[in-house]
C-alpha cells in the first residue's frame, strides 16, 4: 500500500511540475513579488499532495517567534519536504543559497532561476562567499529572508551533522538575527527513499538569536545547541 501511494504521489508531482514550469515562463515578465507568489503555488501543491495521497501531515510550533524584520533562517535538513514547505509557508519571501548548476535542471531549475535567490558560482572558490554576502544583504534589504541548511546535506533522523559556517558568517556580516528551525520530516519522507510514510511532521521555530556581539563560531554553536536540544524533544524515538 505504501508503494502504491508513493507511486501515485510521484506521478502527481511529475504531471503537475511540467505545466507549472511553462506557466513560470509565461509570468516571468511580472514583478518579482508576483512571480514568487505564483511559483510557490507548486510547492504548496506538493505539500498538499503529500498529505492527501501519502498521509504526510504537519504542524508548526513557534509561529510567534518569527520577527517582523530582517532575519536569516538556519534549518535542520532531513528531507526534500522542507525545501518545499519552508519557502511556500513562511510568511516572508525566502531565498535559498544554492549552487548555480541547479538552474540547468529541467522544469524545477527553470522556475528557481526566475526567483532571484542566491545562486553560488562554486568555480570562484573563496570569492563565492563574498558574492553570498553581497547578494544576501541585497535580499535582506528587499525584505526577504535568506535560508540555509547548515548541515549542508540531508541527515537521517536521530543524527546531527556538523554545522558549516556559511549561515553564521552571513548573519554576523549582515548583523541579521538567526531564526533556528528544527524539524523531523525525515521520519515520513526519508532521504533517498521513494517510499513516503504517513505521519505527523513537527516544524519547531525557535526564538531569534541575535548575531551582533557574537563571533561566527559562537553564533553557529548557539544555533546548533538549540536545534540539537529541540530535535531531542520533537523526535524522542530517535535519541
Amino acid at each position: 500500500m505504501l508503494f502504491i501511494r508513493s507511486t501515485v504521489y510521484a506521478l502527481f508531482l511529475i504531471i503537475t511540475v511540467i505545466p507549472y514550469a511553462f506557466a513560470c515562463m509565461i509570468w516571468s515578465v511580472l514583478p518579482l513579488h508576483w512571480r514568487f507568489r505564483l511559483t510557490m503555488g507548486w510547492p504548496r501543491l506538493a505539500i498538499w499532495g503529500a498529505r492527501v495521497i501519502c498521509g504526510v501531515r504537519w504542524r508548526v510550533q513557534g509561529w510567534e517567534n518569527l520577527p517582523d524584520g530582517p532575519a536569516i533562517v538556519l534549518s535542520k535538513h532531513q528531507s526534500a519536504w522542507e525545501t518545499l514547505f519552508l519557502p511556500s509557508h513562511l510568511p516572508r519571501e525566502v531565498c535559498f543559497v544554492y549552487k548555480r548548476e541547479l538552474h540547468r535542471v529541467p522544469f524545477f531549475g527553470w522556475g528557481l532561476a526566475l526567483l532571484a535567490m542566491i545562486p553560488i558560482d562554486r568555480s570562484k572558490g573563496r570569492d563565492a562567499f563574498e558574492q553570498v554576502v553581497k547578494v544576501g544583504q541585497q535580499r535582506l534589504n528587499e525584505g526577504r529572508w535568506p535560508i540555509l541548511f547548515p548541515e549542508g546535506t540531508r541527515i537521517a533522523p536521530g543524527k546531527m551533522g556538523r554545522f558549516k559556517m556559511g549561515g553564521a558568517l552571513l548573519a554576523t556580516r549582515t548583523q541579521a538575527p538567526v531564526i533556528p528551525i528544527a524539524l523531523n520530516a525525515g521520519e515520513c519522507w526519508p532521504r533517498n527513499s521513494f517510499i513516503k510514510r504517513p505521519g505527523l511532521i513537527t516544524v519547531s521555530i525557535g526564538p531569534p538569536i541575535a548575531s551582533d556581539g557574537l563571533t561566527p563560531e559562537e553564533l553557529n554553536a548557539r544555533v546548533f545547541q538549540w536545534i540539537e536540544a529541540e530535535m531531542k524533544r520533537i523526535s524522542p524515538d530517535h535519541p
